[in-house]
């Protein structure tokens, strides 16, 4: 939109307060200040949702892979041929046979429910590496026939365990005897101390040796699945559709969207319900904007008359006050996200500042999955709220602009 140097001059000193206007420039600064809020939480809770998914989906997915093959029954005894097939697929990167089984362990009296993990030795030293923390001792100590194995930090804080303490594993898939199944209780030495992140898997994973669990579970030289990863965790079912055929009748494929679709399909639909919700907020900040237009337009009704008079035409009014909308929305849309990325950068230090002046854990990993808040901001997110930011503002400048050049100038001197 481009100014004339009068128009410019005009719009220039509509947006600074005049005599007798503190209380129009009052609410020019309440809506500007309402459109920075308006967008910073836009962009704060959108980059927060954002950064849920993807931090979900990494560490789901870094421990279970896109997708696993598993076992009729629950075993795979021809694992070897259906590792090489899935290798030979086209767009499979990896192919890693593991053992996963729910049990218990117990430490000095306390039992919890566990998910003992069997992965080959390099393939462990490989999921250390990506994404997961040692917290304590050192994964190079869990090797077959070691009897040690990792377990998560959570579950190390409920059971009361540190390295080198002997947790026992029980089984109920034990000896059968003439009074019945005894439930099959192994002692391993706790060898190291990892973390990932998401609380659920921190509270119960075991890994050891598959060598040690196909011995303890009494599998032979069965598994459970082979956990998948392909190029493009999008199009998994497109990529492993080759696979599914040459496996069919013996196992079958679950790709990580039907392993963990309720959460995921849950994550989206707020997603989609906080955008709506907060855009809400820029609205009210856009009519905050037209209210203090229209008051600025009925106090300067003599001066739009004068100017009338003097020559100016109906488009050049209506340029002012849309410019002058315009400016205030503007500047309320870079504070806004300068302050939703100021807030983004600190956010963690804010949650532990709220926790710490109110007492109360805003941030609970049994609920949240995750031990930290997170954040990932998207640079066409971020955009299209600033450009709706600035269309709503645009769009509440038309009413009070019109009006503006609609004034008679004839009609507004004639007792003066």
């Amino acid at each position: 939109m481009i100014l004339s140097r009068y128009e410019r001059m005009i719009a220039r000193r509509y947006l600074l307060p005049g005599k007798g206007e503190a209380f129009i420039f009052l609410v020019a600064s309440i809506s500007l200040v309402a459109v920075m809020l308006g967008v910073a939480a836009l962009v704060i809770v959108m980059s927060v949702m954002n950064g849920f998914r993807a931090e979900l989906f990494d560490k789901i997915v870094g421990l279970n892979g896109h997708a696993v093959v598993q076992g009729v029954g629950g075993r795979l005894p021809d694992w070897r041929e259906i590792v090489q097939q899935a290798k030979a697929t086209p767009g499979v990167t990896n192919a890693v046979p593991l053992i996963e089984q729910p049990l218990f362990a117990s430490y000095n009296g306390r039992s919890e429910f566990i998910l003992l993990r069997g992965m080959r030795v390099p393939d462990i030293r490989s999921t250390a590496k990506n994404g997961m923390k040692i917290v304590m001792g050192s994964m190079d100590s869990i090797t077959t026939g070691s009897g040690r194995v990792a377990i998560g930090s959570g579950l190390a804080d409920s059971l009361g365990a540190s390295v080198g303490s002997e947790i026992s594993v029980i089984s109920p898939q034990g000896q059968a005897t003439p009074f019945g199944t005894v439930p099959r209780i192994v002692t391993y030495t706790v060898g190291a101390i990892f973390e990932i992140g998401v609380y659920d898997y921190d509270k119960a994973y075991v890994l050891m040796p598959i060598e040690d669990a196909q011995t303890f579970l009494l599998l032979g030289d069965s598994v459970g699945m082979v956990e998948l990863e392909t190029v493009d965790a999008d199009r998994v079912g497109p990529i492993l559709a080759p696979l599914a055929d040459k496996v069919a009748g013996r196992a079958v494929i679950a790709d990580w969207r039907t392993m963990n679709a309720q959460l995921f399909e849950a994550l989206a639909v707020e997603r989609v319900a906080m955008f709506t919700v907060l855009s809400i907020i820029i609205l009210v900040a856009v009519f905050n904007i037209l209210s203090s237009l229209i008051m600025l337009v009925r106090a300067k009704t003599r001066d739009i008359a004068i100017l009338r008079t003097m020559g100016a035409n109906r488009g050049g009014l209506m340029r002012i006050f849309m410019v002058v909308g315009t400016t205030i929305g503007a500047l309320g849309t870079v504070a806004g996200l300068g302050l939703g990325f100021v807030f983004l950068f600190y956010r963690q230090a804010v949650v532990n500042f709220v926790q710490f002046v109110t007492g109360q854990n805003l941030w609970d990993p049994s609920i949240r999955y995750l031990t930290e808040l997170p954040s990932k901001p998207d640079p066409v997110e971020i955009v299209v709220i600033a450009l709706m930011a600035l269309v709503f503002s645009f769009l509440a400048t038309l009413y009070p602009a019109w009006k503006a050049a609609s004034t008679d100038p004839v009609q507004v001197l004639r007792y003066e």
